[in-house]
């Protein structure tokens, strides 16, 4: 075995070192999750809460591996984003923004933190109301966390990412909704959030990846996102992109002194993860953010949006494909869900069925992987439940 293959060997899951920092950097995420849930509220800015989700991230993760020899990166690995109604993605504005919260709003909760380079994303869709949530909201919410417990029981060795795609969008359909284009869920290594194996959300000729099979100690970021709409989002407004990643294959020399400085800037602070545009002096970036992106030396996330009216739901979440089963890391507890739709399709049912852990041999006790092969119950109307989704983030 060449020095490579050891040294990549090492940083996988068969490290016990490696898990331990995807399950730390997941418990932080998700506390930081039910943080920004609880500042949600009618008339809160937007930004406030994006601030202090990215906060609560660099502090907690400030905490954790502090007396080691060699010094461990961690911090954010995706700013908070907050999207509301039918804006799908990417919303994180700056610090100028006015943006505030209504009761009744559909909010898309987007973040990721990282241990060394290990990551744990997470995405939530929360109803700003008291009460059930009823009719097409309820389905679209529905449809997001049942197609994502699918996907758990799917993204396993063996499967192959078309195998997810298919079912996800199934389940879909059974909501009378649609997943939404464009949203890729990625393989994820160390400091790489968007590794080259992908599962696509919807298949079209404009959008083709590679067939891939799932493997046994790889980490994946399943991102599903549905809508009522036609899931075809639109960019409305390019100055609303404020979250980029440096494109570290690329090279210019610009010619502008705002821009060398806030590239310099980058460069430094954001190396290699996503970041936002708040994280830099205002002025000096709207100025050189604009010729770092003419020569593509930042790939931007731009905000997407669905038609007005249009309901949208988003969930992210992190899975590692352990020896032993699949194991979700990130999550966060559903409201009470009425969905107009009910799900019968037998073929969904069976997927449901499926447990995420692989049974030992010789009928060994199997206490620790109870709440994992439980198959979750589907929100039909009939039977109201508050959890579609009832993995936990583990310790």
């Amino acid at each position: 075995m060449s020095d490579d293959e050891r040294d990549e060997k090492e940083l996988d899951l068969s490290s016990h070192e490696v898990v331990t920092k995807y399950k730390t950097a997941a418990e932080i995420v998700n506390k930081a999750l039910k943080l920004v849930i609880s500042e949600c509220k009618p008339k809160a800015k937007i930004v406030d809460i994006c601030e202090k989700g990215d906060l609560f991230i660099r502090e907690q993760t400030g905490n954790v591996y502090k007396n080691v020899k060699r010094k461990i990166e961690r911090g954010v690995a995706f700013p908070t984003c907050l999207s509301v109604n039918s804006t799908v993605c990417h919303f994180s504005p700056l610090a100028s923004d006015e943006t505030v919260l209504e009761e009744g709003d559909i909010l898309k909760i987007d973040m990721a933190c990282h241990i060394d380079g290990f990551i744990a994303a997470v995405a939530h869709t929360h109803v700003l109301q008291e009460g059930p949530v009823t009719g097409r909201a309820a389905d679209v919410l529905a449809a997001a966390n049942t197609a994502a417990e699918v996907a758990t029981r799917l993204i396993r060795p063996g499967k192959k990412n078309k195998d997810v795609t298919d079912a996800i969008q199934k389940v879909a359909a059974a909501y009378d909704c649609k997943i939404v284009e464009g949203v890729l869920s990625h393989q994820m290594k160390q400091f790489v959030i968007d590794g080259n194996k992908v599962v696509l959300s919807v298949t079209n000729p404009d959008t083709r990846v590679d067939e891939a099979e799932f493997e046994e100690n790889e980490v994946y970021a399943i991102d599903i996102v549905t809508s009522t709409g036609d899931g075809k989002p639109k960019l409305l407004d390019e100055k609303q992109t404020t979250i980029y990643k440096r494109a570290v294959d690329r090279s210019y020399h610009l010619k502008m002194k705002a821009s060398r400085f806030i590239f310099s800037e980058i460069s430094q602070k954001f190396p290699i993860m996503p970041f936002s545009a708040r994280a830099l002096e205002e002025k000096r970036a709207r100025l050189g953010l604009v010729e770092c992106m003419n020569h593509e030396l930042l790939q931007p996330y731009p905000v997407l949006h669905e038609k007005p009216g249009d309901f949208v739901a988003h969930v992210k979440f992190t899975v590692l494909l352990m020896p032993n089963g699949s194991d979700r890391l990130s999550s966060y507890p559903l409201q009470e869900l009425q969905p107009s739709k009910t799900v019968d399709d037998p073929e969904i049912k069976a997927w449901l069925a499926l447990g995420t852990k692989t049974k030992k041999k010789g009928g060994g006790k199997r206490k620790k992987d109870k709440k994992g092969d439980k198959a979750d119950e589907l929100p039909e109307a009939a039977e109201p439940t508050n959890t579609t989704n009832e993995a936990t983030p583990q310790d």
